[in-house]
């Protein structure tokens, strides 16, 4: 671990200059910049009033942040299919629930519909990859073919389905399945 670069970047995420830190701190401008150089370490006391200064503890500072995965792979994704309404889901970011929106890759097989869906905070898109789907909104009926998109507010009851098969990018958020 780079003590000195990570003390620095915090220090600038505070919006703090070198020369605020020391004052705060009771050190001199020169050992905070020798520090954030790693020209020389603080003691252990010395750092822990840096850290409180910057408002940090010393388990967050000396915590490693685990790098998080930006790129999936098909060997990533969850699949689920459901024989019984012919349609296969893939979760193609894993563990999506814990973000704002979970993208799903939804294959409609001739004669499948997703499950109804219930009324829900949030927002839902779609883009049909391949096929076309009749999107029922309440007591609304929509169609949608290769090339096009959908997007609502599910405030009322809802569910997809293809009499060919489609297959589809099903954006939601928050996320619902």
């Amino acid at each position: 671990m780079d003590i000195g670069l990570k003390l620095k970047e915090l220090r600038i995420l505070k919006g703090l200059t070198q020369e605020e830190l020391a004052d705060r701190a009771e050190l001199s401008k020169g050992f905070i910049s020798q520090v954030e150089r790693n020209l020389t370490s603080p003691s252990i006391a010395t750092l822990m009033d840096i850290l409180q200064c910057l408002g940090a503890s010393t388990a967050d500072f000396f915590t490693e942040a685990s790098e998080e995965q930006i790129v999936f792979e098909k060997s990533d994704y969850f699949e689920k299919y459901d024989a019984e309404l012919k349609n296969e889901i893939k979760w193609i970011i894993p563990n999506a629930q814990k973000n704002m929106m979970e993208p799903i890759l939804l294959t409609l097989e001739a004669g499948g519909e997703t499950y109804p869906d219930n009324p829900h905070e949030g927002e839902e898109f779609g883009y049909i990859l391949q096929g076309s789907v009749t999107i029922h909104l309440g007591s609304q009926i929509y169609r949608a073919k290769k090339g096009e998109s959908f997007y609502f507010t599910p405030d009322k009851k809802h569910y997809l389905t293809s009499k060919a098969g489609a297959i589809l990018l099903w954006v939601t958020t928050p996320p619902s399945f």
